[in-house]
């Protein structure tokens, strides 16, 4: 049988009757209107604001092709999109907080929802030396030629030696395949490709709950995955004996998605030697770690310690995949840097994977942005800006801190109930994990003006000490009042 040809449209009929003129016009005009702007009655077919008539049709001019008329029945044919049966998308659960934001018109309102850093005055933040490198680049007289399809050499090498160390032997052995990728949710992309790819069923394991676009990007890439206990609700901390029973019961040779520091959405991370037990069962298991850093350096304000449990799995000469983002850390949300790196056994195996990275990087986007290659790789290559950019992160670390003990100094001078928040000090980097559920958060939101996500997480990047108080009022309130 033949097929329609795909450029013809599809039409849709429509059958209007009516019992009087004036009905019939009223209703036709409506429907047509919201159809189409290309039909509509014509001024020539209505004498003293009424449609002539023909028997007992209404009568249409050539604006009407497809419009068939018998008795008091009529039928018009409309073309209809070929998109008709794509249904709308959801809003974004974490940008859509920040929608939400701009539209009230609260003078008390706080937007801690997304996670990216501002000042004391709550306002967005570019790094000092981000300026200088742009400057840098400026006298420079950079061009804007196409990269590479693996990215610009010198912030591959810069990454890879900050990511495990100059020294690492990894590196030395040329062991480590680095593909620049935009950003971590880009790189996080690629490497989720070179799974689907090469490793046929096997299957990702994901904490619960982790960062809201990971199952997106593994959905995405048609990788299957299940979670793997992580918050213990109990405790507001980490369920480290669910973990580890967990990641023993998957099937050997799964990946293992972990958090290399500043877990989010909860902030909880395992202690050092609690990242040995979780490479122990990893290396028992024949799984392979698969560390998602988003936030090297700016979690405790030291590159080395937020990198220390990568290191550990490479240094037992462990296989890893990182995904890597310099949007906290330096500040490049828009530019969209990161990289992935696949930590191999042989130099000859890391060739073959950048090879392929490569491939599926081509039909994905092409080629990488230069621009945040060049900031980072002048950072990290230059000493005095190097050194000027681990001073930038203390500070931001820092203001993230001092907000979190003061949020926790606030909340327990108010809350007399014996409610245990030490949690809050536990936890660390931009995100704390308040144990709040979906209706208290909406009553955050409703009453108190405070967007967050539904799963209690609040962002202390876009939180001031001024506003610490107000917080815990809100805090206290909806635990307290919100079952």
């Amino acid at each position: 049988m033949r097929q329609p040809s795909s450029s013809v449209s599809q039409k849709r009929i429509y059958f209007i009757s009516s019992s009087s003129y004036e009905m019939a016009s009223s209703v036709l005009s409506a429907a047509l209107n919201s159809l189409s702007p290309s039909y509509s009655l014509s001024s020539r077919q209505t004498h003293k604001g009424k449609p002539k008539t023909g028997g007992n049709a209404l009568r249409f001019n050539n604006s009407f092709p497809n419009a068939r008329s018998s008795g008091r029945v009529m039928a018009v044919s409309v073309n209809v999109s070929r998109f008709e049966g794509i249904p709308m998308a959801p809003p974004d659960p974490i940008l859509g907080v920040s929608e939400a934001f701009k539209a009230d018109t609260s003078d008390v309102k706080l937007n801690l929802g997304v996670g990216a850093y501002r000042t004391e005055e709550l306002q967005p933040y570019v790094l000092n030396v981000v300026k200088k490198a742009e400057n840098l680049m400026l006298e420079r007289g950079d061009n804007k030629e196409y990269l590479s399809i693996e990215g610009l050499a010198a912030f591959n090498k810069a990454t890879a030696e900050l990511l495990l160390g100059a020294d690492n032997p990894a590196i030395k052995q040329q062991r480590v395949a680095t593909v620049q990728g935009l950003s971590g949710t880009g790189s996080l992309r690629l490497g989720a490709a070179l799974i689907e790819r090469y490793f046929a069923g096997a299957k990702v394991l994901i904490s619960a709950p982790t960062w809201g676009n990971h199952k997106n990007i593994f959905n995405d890439a048609r990788v299957p995955w299940s979670e793997y206990r992580y918050y213990d609700p109990k405790t507001v901390g980490l369920d480290f004996e669910g973990m580890i029973e967990d990641i023993k019961s998957a099937p050997e040779g799964s990946f293992v998605l972990l958090h290399g520091c500043a877990h989010n959405p909860t902030g909880i991370d395992p202690t050092p030697e609690q990242w040995e037990k979780i490479a122990d069962v990893i290396q028992e298991k024949n799984h392979i770690p698969f560390f998602d850093v988003a936030y090297q350096g700016f979690a405790s304000g030291s590159l080395d310690e937020d990198a220390a449990s990568v290191r550990l799995f490479v240094a037992r000469g462990m296989e890893v995949l990182v995904a890597q983002s310099y949007s906290k850390n330096l500040g490049l949300y828009a530019e969209r840097i990161g990289a992935i790196n696949v930590i191999s056994s042989s130099p000859e195996s890391a060739a073959r994977v950048k090879s392929q990275l490569k491939r599926l990087a081509r039909p994905m986007y092409s080629n990488p942005p230069v621009h945040g290659a060049r900031i980072v790789a002048d950072v990290v290559g230059n000493p005095v800006l190097f050194n000027e950019w681990r001073a930038e992160m203390e500070m931001m670390a820092g203001r993230i801190k001092n907000v979190r003990q003061q949020l926790y100094n606030s909340i327990t001078s108010k809350d007399n109930s014996g409610k245990d928040w030490s949690f809050i000090l536990k936890q660390i980097g931009m995100f704390s994990f308040t144990g709040l559920n979906k209706d208290q958060t909406d009553n955050m939101t409703n009453k108190w003006h405070v967007y967050m996500t539904k799963d209690g997480r609040i962002s202390l990047a876009g939180l001031s000490l001024a506003k610490c108080e107000y917080l815990a009022d809100a805090i206290i309130d909806s635990y307290h009042n919100v079952s």
